[in-house]
């Protein structure tokens, strides 16, 4: 193509519109004009990328896999500049840059770039703007891609962590109706049994015993199973359906208490009484099985909610560092238990308040805690620490891990850098905590050795 056809192509793109037209003819006269066929990648991921492209005609997108597959996140399309910036200290483009049509491009070479400070200033300005808001946008995928995988680490370990009361609730309830239909039977038969006021006496105060808030002594199954066998045999030997052996077996009632009731009464007047104390507890025990997997629910769907910051989106920057922390790991518990790693946590009393956003905050928290039971064996430790230091607050998140080799500890805030398998880690974390701790004049640094790894956190008091 001619060059002065291309100086008329540059001048027609609305985001030229201010470059004088010598630069463009500067432009042409320095660049070369290019057709890339649609499918191919103009510039591949982590390549050192050598040109500025002019886009003529077509499309380009950038696909950057962050450890759940590729995703478009940005792209360029007639009047667009992309590729090599003069003054960008770029190394390399985070994903690769897909041709999705056939596109024509004029590309400069970055060997031109120090003359063209010289002979193409509003040029060289508008590429520095453009620069920057690049910068801006890659920024801002990072962080809402960071964002959507701690929200996935929430969701898992939420999901796992109600699994089990949500599932004891089910249950419970479903045993629960059972057991009413028996309560009502058992109420029936003791109303026909026709006991005197004496003997009614005797069989509400077994009751009262048996349905005593009380802990009950702490017993092995092995005990447990002994002792309901010994109930079983001696409602065996006076007449009574064993079966209420396993409900009286969960209670503190002593076969002395039994014998006391067994003087009072007999044959289906103790029947009678004993099915109506044995259902009257199952009931009640399935109901407080049911309560307890309820608190359970509760209080995890208020930690995620203080995790998360739900009811104060709009809430002034100020933070609870403590109550951050204490709700992050619960959220990670599931994770703990998993590979039987025990966290704990040692907080300065009368920790003050610190500025930040708290839920930005439980970010940071959840991505250092959850890096450091990655980095720990199995039945490893991760100890957490928040102490005053003068007009900060330093958290240190340290863990018993094999550490941090040497020659790669100085990158580990560098942007998609990841020690951990492919699908495994997008390596986001670290540098998007540090950018949100610097938005609140905070900091974060990291020293390790063999057998300790330490993350320290400093924040400004409130």
């Amino acid at each position: 193509m001619a060059n002065a056809d291309l100086v008329e192509r540059l001048a027609a793109l609305p985001a030229l519109d201010d470059v004088p037209r010598e630069e463009l003819e500067w432009l042409v006269a320095q660049g070369r004009f290019e057709v890339h066929e649609a499918g191919g990648i103009l510039a591949p991921k982590g390549e050192r990328v050598h040109r500025l492209w002019i886009i003529l005609s077509g499309r380009v997108g950038v696909r950057v896999d962050r450890g759940v597959g590729p995703r478009r996140v940005m792209g360029w399309s007639r009047g667009d500049v992309t590729g090599m910036l003069p003054y960008s200290r770029m190394k390399g483009p985070p994903g690769d840059n897909y041709l999705e049509e056939e596109t024509e491009t004029l590309s400069v070479h970055e060997e031109h770039f120090p003359e063209m400070a010289c002979r193409c200033p509003a040029f060289t300005a508008y590429t520095v703007h453009l620069m920057l808001d690049r910068a801006r946008s890659f920024n801002a995928s990072d962080l809402q891609d960071e964002k959507m995988i701690s929200l996935g680490k929430l969701a898992a370990g939420l999901a796992h962590e109600l699994n089990n009361p949500s599932s004891a609730t089910v249950r419970g309830a479903s045993l629960l109706l059972v057991g009413l239909t028996d309560a009502d039977a058992a109420a029936e038969a003791l109303a026909s049994a026709g006991l005197t006021r004496t003997q009614l006496a005797a069989v509400k105060r077994l009751r009262t015993t048996c349905l005593a808030r009380s802990p009950a002594p702490l017993r092995t199954p092995v005990e447990q199973a002994d002792r309901e066998d010994e109930i079983a045999q001696w409602l065996e030997r006076h007449g009574v359906e064993p079966g209420y052996a396993a409900s009286l077996a969960e209670t503190p009632v002593e076969i002395e208490a039994l014998d006391v009731l067994a003087g009072e009464l007999s044959g289906t007047m103790l029947d009678a009484a004993l099915f109506w104390i044995a259902s009257g507890c199952a009931t009640r025990s399935l109901a407080g099985d049911i309560e307890r997997a309820a608190t359970r629910i509760h209080d995890l769907v208020a930690a995620v909610k203080r995790f998360t910051y739900m009811d104060n989106l709009g809430g002034p920057e100020v933070a609870s560092v403590e109550s951050g922390l204490r709700d992050t790991i619960r959220v990670v518990a599931s994770k703990a238990k998993s590979r039987g790693a025990s966290v704990t946590l040692d907080v300065e009393p009368d920790l003050p308040d610190v500025r930040g956003t708290g839920g930005e905050l439980n970010q940071v928290w959840l991505n250092l805690i959850d890096n450091a039971l990655d980095a720990i064996a199995e039945a490893g430790h991760v100890h957490i620490t928040a102490r005053r230091e003068l007009d900060q607050v330093v958290v240190s998140v340290a863990d018993d891990g094999p550490g941090i080799p040497p020659d790669v500890l100085p990158r580990v805030f560098d942007p998609f850098f990841t020690t951990k398998a492919p699908g495994h880690g997008t390596g986001l974390g670290l540098d998007i905590a540090r950018r949100l701790l610097r938005r609140y004049h905070g900091d974060i640094s990291v020293s390790s050795s063999p057998g300790r790894t330490e993350f320290s956190v400093t924040l400004a008091v409130r």
